[in-house]
């Protein structure tokens, strides 16, 4: 909660400190990578910085986060930043890199905003980094504390086992201890990181979905090859390296799984909605319920460009055939009369023919503008939003939008 000085100062700055936001956060990656170059060759991703999505993600959430402040004060902000959290988490990030973080930030909203930065500005947004700050570094460490390691201590060497191609752009990598004990376990749903060295010798991070469901011996990842079209950025660095170059017996630097997209244990009602490669939590949490052989009501909906494109297409309309309440609608752009299961439909995904049951959990994965489409009208349709989850691959940008 801010401090009774600070709430008035910053709900009359907010307006002209979240319009400079961007501006803010882009200089703010210059003055730390300037400082400190390994950052952005061997923890940031790269891409994203190029395209800004990771500065245009960093403004949201502070926007967001300092609105939240002023706006519902009684409010914990532990939901808001649980995202964050686990993606810094699987990063290894650690409690001693915050203040390097403040003080380029901080030093950023300075020189952007000029004189309208006077001392009692500046203090009451210092107030509102480290109170988000702080209520992330709590949440990291129990997190941390959780998974029974030291703060930071996420990475392991994994071997592939197997290696899958799932389609023309995606290619599943099934992981095992180089040691033979046990896999951690993890929720369905949840993700890990993959560090791998690139030729240029910097080391780039992706997040990838666990894709099946908990077991004691190897973890599964599918890597969909990132293609950009119009030459603006490279192909995705990490995708296209391991496309190219990972093998059966290679060794790879994989996080401790993390995510907050989890399958609740309960019985209500389930609504799963994913597009293209978003299929890959939703498959953890399929496995997870024909392994354990669940009654509940399962509502599976799926978007894709093709029957071709669709990674795992078998093996989605098997687990869902093997639960007793379960109903698989899938949608392609293209070639949807070739599509072998007899609930295919031709364009983009709707809900319109859908009535979810009352006290339904929605969960979507996929494009922004599909989970948009998708939470829009199970809104409309009496979802209230706290039952609407989603999970995004890179950075979050839902709030910038």
């Amino acid at each position: 909660m801010l401090s009774a000085q600070s709430a008035p100062v910053v709900r009359a700055t907010l307006p002209v400190v979240g319009a400079s936001l961007t501006t803010i956060t882009e200089l703010f990656y210059r003055r730390l990578f300037e400082e400190r170059p390994e950052l952005l060759r061997h923890l940031f991703n790269r891409t994203n910085q190029a395209t800004g999505a990771q500065r245009e993600a960093l403004a949201g959430s502070v926007a967001a986060f300092a609105t939240l402040l002023v706006e519902k004060p009684d409010v914990r902000p532990d939901a808001v930043l649980a995202r964050i959290a686990h993606k810094h988490v699987s990063l290894g990030i650690t409690a001693d890199e915050y203040p390097l973080v403040g003080r380029h930030l901080l030093g950023a909203v300075a020189e952007v905003l000029g004189d309208a930065v006077t001392p009692e500005v500046g203090a009451a947004w210092d107030e509102v980094y480290w109170l988000m700050a702080n209520a992330l570094i709590a949440i990291e460490a129990r997190l941390y504390a959780e998974a029974g390691v030291a703060d930071g201590d996420v990475w392991r060497r994994m071997e592939i086992a197997e290696r899958r191609q799932e389609s023309a752009d995606a290619v599943s990598l099934v992981l095992r201890r180089t040691d033979g004990r046990p896999t951690v376990a993890f929720r369905p749903g949840q993700y890990v990181s993959v560090r791998v060295e690139l030729p240029d010798g910097a080391h780039q991070i992706r997040q990838y979905s666990l894709s099946t469901a908990p077991d004691h011996k190897t973890w599964r990842i599918t890597v969909k090859r990132e293609r950009t079209t119009d030459g603006t950025v490279p192909d995705g660095e990490v995708s296209s390296w391991l496309h190219a170059h990972a093998e059966v017996g290679d060794i790879l630097d994989v996080s401790l799984p993390a995510g907050d997209l989890v399958l609740p244990e309960a019985d209500t009602p389930l609504f799963l909605a994913s597009a293209g490669i978003g299929i890959t939590p939703m498959l953890s949490m399929l496995d997870h319920l024909a392994l354990t052989s669940s009654a509940r009501p399962v509502t599976v909906v799926h978007a894709d460009r093709s029957p071709l494109d669709h990674v795992h297409r078998d093996e989605q309309a098997d687990l869902v055939s093997r639960l007793t309440s379960a109903d698989l609608h899938l949608w392609y752009e293209n070639d949807a009369h070739r599509a072998p299961a007899a609930q295919a439909f031709a364009g983009r995904a709707t809900l319109e023919h859908l009535t979810p049951a009352p006290g339904t959990t929605a969960y979507l994965c996929g494009p922004l503008p599909f989970m948009r489409t998708v939470r829009g009208e199970l809104l409309e349709k009496g979802l209230h939003p706290s039952a609407i989850h989603y999970e995004v691959f890179g950075p979050d940008l839902w709030l910038t939008k």
